[in-house]
């Protein structure tokens, strides 16, 4: 895959079909399966953090060209500013208007809809997910004995020789409350960079809910 900068707010992926299916998709599935088309996209946009420290915040303008071997995806990361949207969409060169995939979209928009909070707690904040890897079970175990927080949602994986922990914090933790949960977590494990969506259509589900507590009270 390559990935071009654009400017500030703009990055710029072309992928071919053969890295597509490298990465374990299917080229059909990422248009028709919405999980799947969100699972590649969020893998590119790692990427791009990585290598272009590119974030993701508030709304987004996506254009997607499909092309013989691949496809080219064009991501602008609109400002919030007193509630209005600016978005600095670049002008193709090519006269001609690429079309944009309506479920990418959609899709995307519905991720992003919700911006993240900001330190004046003007916007409304999301929940956060985070997907932590521990090569041993028994860490596993540890932090099922130490960590008790029954309103936190969590499910527990095993793929590629791993096991994954999903927890979701819903926003009846502030954002200080979460970082010093997370933190705690961290103590066990770390925090992979795997889809939840890939795990959960690869992996073995060890526990679809309250996968802490599964183990806190199956293993002494």
């Amino acid at each position: 895959m390559e990935i071009e900068r654009i400017n500030e707010s703009t990055v710029k992926f072309y992928i071919t079909y053969t890295d597509i299916e490298d990465r374990g998709f299917d080229r059909d599935e990422i248009w028709y399966n919405r999980e799947r088309g969100e699972e590649l996209f969020f893998d590119m946009i790692n990427e791009a953090h990585d290598l272009e420290n590119f974030e993701i915040e508030g709304p987004l303008w996506i254009q997607v060209q499909a092309l013989d071997q691949g496809m080219e995806i064009v991501v602008t990361r609109g400002q919030v500013t007193d509630g209005n949207v600016k978005l600095e969409i670049p002008v193709s060169e090519n006269k001609e208007e690429a079309p944009v995939d309506d479920n990418i979209v959609d899709m995307l928009d519905e991720q992003y809809r919700s911006s993240k909070s900001d330190r004046n707690g003007s916007l409304e904040s999301e929940d956060l997910e985070i997907v932590i890897s521990f090569q041993d079970m028994e860490d596993l175990i540890s932090l099922s004995k130490a960590f008790h927080v029954s309103d936190v949602h969590n499910e527990v994986y095993f793929f590629e020789n791993r096991y994954y922990l999903y927890l979701v914090f819903d926003q009846r933790y502030t954002e200080d409350e979460q970082d010093n949960m997370v933190s705690h977590v961290l103590e066990y494990g770390n925090e992979s960079d795997l889809s939840i969506f890939r795990i959960r259509e690869y992996g073995t589900t060890i526990a679809s809910e309250h996968g802490l507590q599964t183990f806190n009270e199956n293993f002494s």
